[in-house]
């Protein structure tokens, strides 16, 4: 199946860096938003959103970023596979921009004040720190957020086309009892940003 595939270009071979060039810390600089990759020491994989205020992922020198945690749903997986499998990669964006950003590494999980860096956002600090010390990065074309129309307002699909969160929590874990709407339930979330 993949003998149907060309071969990369030179220059798609030539992107990857072994650390964070201006153009890669500018880029984290602008995002609000990313994704971290990991995968546990069984080799399942998992995905994770992480956001924040541009920036929120702070670069501390060309090789080592660093990731503070904030309050969620107390599942941590991505930060449990790490512990028992290091390696991880974060996928950057930033809104109204096409390309995006993959840095890969390992990484280490430290506590909120090892670092010696103020990582306080929305008033609150991170209750751990996921550090990434770099090992390959480069940025991704712009055609698979071209082709999804990710950032164009005529495409946003409105919210009203898909059930509330709380009817597909109710459905899923098979409760009898109503929960918050949407409206509700995002007003809680946004308590505990």
């Amino acid at each position: 199946m993949l003998a149907s595939y060309r071969e990369p270009s030179q220059l798609v071979r030539d992107k990857v860096v072994a650390a964070l060039d201006r153009h890669c810390r500018a880029f984290i600089a602008l995002s609000p938003f990313a994704t971290l990759s990991t995968a546990g020491p069984d080799g399942w994989p998992d995905v994770s959103p992480r956001g924040g205020d541009p920036g929120f992922v702070r670069v501390l020198d060309e090789r080592t970023l660093a990731l503070p945690d904030r309050q969620g749903n107390n599942r941590v997986d991505g930060l449990r596979n790490t512990v028992g499998n290091p390696r991880a990669a974060l996928l950057f964006l930033v809104p109204g921009f096409e390309e995006t950003l993959k840095v890969f590494g390992t990484t280490t999980l430290v506590g909120p004040d090892a670092l010696g860096v103020d990582l306080t956002e929305f008033g609150r600090g991170p209750r751990s720190v996921l550090v990434l010390t770099v090992e390959r990065a480069y940025f991704q074309c712009g055609k698979a957020v071209m082709r999804s129309g990710l950032w164009d307002a005529d495409r946003q699909v409105p919210r009203s086309s898909f059930p509330a969160l709380g009817e597909v929590l109710r459905d899923h874990c098979r409760l009898t009892t109503p929960l918050p709407g949407q409206e509700e339930m995002r007003a809680e979330l946004a308590t505990e940003l």
